[in-house]
């Protein structure tokens, strides 16, 4: 290793025990001379010490940083015992933090810069967020707190062991995509709950709207659905949240066809426009209808994970994804107007996939444009039925005359698209 390197090294894990310092000096600052656990100059040295630690671990082996970190341990250790002693009270934060600093600044050392050098900036983020960390511990309720548990449990360790591939007919089925889409309910259910809980019912059923359009629109339905069903006052809120997504949906479906296919995109263009546009006027006339959030129970939360409620969804989308394989078995090549119409029941990004890759081939593009969008009504239709079967009453109605609109609107840009594209 040349002598340059050999300085930058050991100049990123000072570095990093001089930000740590700092952050740990201001924080003790009130603090008495002599009382501070470890300030600016302490972890200065630390982060110095397990620098040449880690340098030294390159050349002797791994014996010299196993050492550095027991005599290390052992001084802090030392100085918490010797504190405690005096101030029973004494926390045990600045301690972890100078092992941090020791470990992040030897693994500077060894090479790994780029990662101990973010590694320092976390461990510092997390020393200075003493206040907001407390503060939102203070504001969870064991409800929401056992919800992270469980999202967790079904997105970190049951998702990744799932097969990743296909069963049944056809080999539609695949458990990985299905349960994927069962994390997908219940996160968008998740973070639904949070947005409102800390943006407020105006604003965080929109943002949660904008995000469910881009990343499922049915999951958000789904989700915003059983919502309204237990808080029947944020209904119009809720509702102008599903129709926001629905309209993000559309921009979003025409992005993707018009960057794979930009043929069948300005065919798709009018009509997936209009509807656009006439799906966000009808989610502010829905938002300019809210309730005052003031009354009781007009802003009440309830459960933010409901696991039953995405399982139920997915085995639906399963049956339905199978009913759709039959049929495009039995009606083949010229079904192609009704298999867009039964796959929109489940999905429309699996018919525009298919339809971009056929398009200008094997099928026509005005036939393609029009197979996703006949798709899009259909699956604006399943959002009006979704909502009607999980929640009912006036946000049925409400959701209802939005997506009515959207689909008239959709197919007179259809329309006036195709009229347009035939006169030039």
């Amino acid at each position: 290793m040349e002598h340059t390197e050999l300085f930058e090294r050991l100049a990123l894990a000072l570095a990093i025990g001089l930000l740590m310092g700092v952050e740990r000096g201001w924080d003790k600052r009130e603090d008495p001379d002599g009382h501070r656990a470890a300030g600016i100059r302490t972890f200065s040295l630390i982060g110095l010490f397990g620098g040449v630690v880690g340098w030294f671990s390159l050349s002797v082996g791994p014996l010299a940083l196993l050492g550095g970190f027991v005599a290390v341990s052992a001084i802090i250790v030392s100085g918490y015992i010797m504190r405690a002693r005096t101030k029973p009270e004494v926390g045990f934060t600045t301690e972890i933090a100078e092992l941090t600093a020791f470990a992040l600044a030897a693994l500077a050392a060894m090479g790994e810069g780029q990662a101990a050098a973010a590694g320092g900036v976390v461990a510092t983020a997390f020393l200075g967020a003493k206040e907001v960390l407390h503060s939102w511990i203070r504001r969870l309720e064991l409800l929401e707190l056992r919800a992270v548990i469980k999202l967790l449990l079904i997105s970190v360790v049951l998702l990744p062991v799932l097969p990743n591939q296909g069963y049944g007919p056809g080999e539609v089925l695949n458990p990985y995509k299905l349960w994927l889409l069962v994390v997908m309910v219940a996160f968008i259910s998740f973070l639904g709950y949070f947005a409102i809980k800390i943006a407020g019912p105006r604003i965080g059923s929109l943002l949660t709207g904008v995000f469910g359009g881009l990343a499922s629109s049915t999951a958000l339905t789904v989700s915003f659905a059983r919502m309204g069903k237990t808080s029947p006052g944020m209904q119009p809120l809720l509702a102008a949240g599903i129709t926001v997504a629905n309209s993000t949906m559309y921009l979003r479906l025409w992005a993707i066809v018009f960057i794979l296919n930009q043929p069948i995109g300005i065919q798709l263009a009018p009509a997936l426009g209009a509807m656009a546009v006439a799906g966000f006027i009808g989610s502010w006339l829905l938002w300019r209808a809210r309730e005052d959030e003031s009354k009781p129970g007009a802003t009440t939360l309830s459960n933010p994970f409901e696991l039953g409620m995405a399982v139920k969804f997915a085995v639906l989308l399963a049956l339905v994804m199978i009913a759709s394989k039959l049929l495009q078995s039995w009606a083949g090549t010229a079904g192609v107007y009704l298999l867009s119409a039964v796959a929109g029941l489940a999905d429309v990004d699996a018919i525009a996939l298919s339809m971009v890759q056929m398009g200008g081939r094997d099928v026509a593009l005005t036939v393609a444009a029009t197979a996703i969008t006949i798709a899009a009504f259909v699956n604006t239709g399943v959002k009006v039925a979704l909502v009607g079967g999980l929640c009912g009453g006036m946000m049925t109605w409400r959701v209802g005359w939005v997506m009515l609109a959207t689909v008239l609107c959709g197919g007179l840009g259809l329309v006036a698209g195709r009229l347009l594209l035939q006169g030039v």
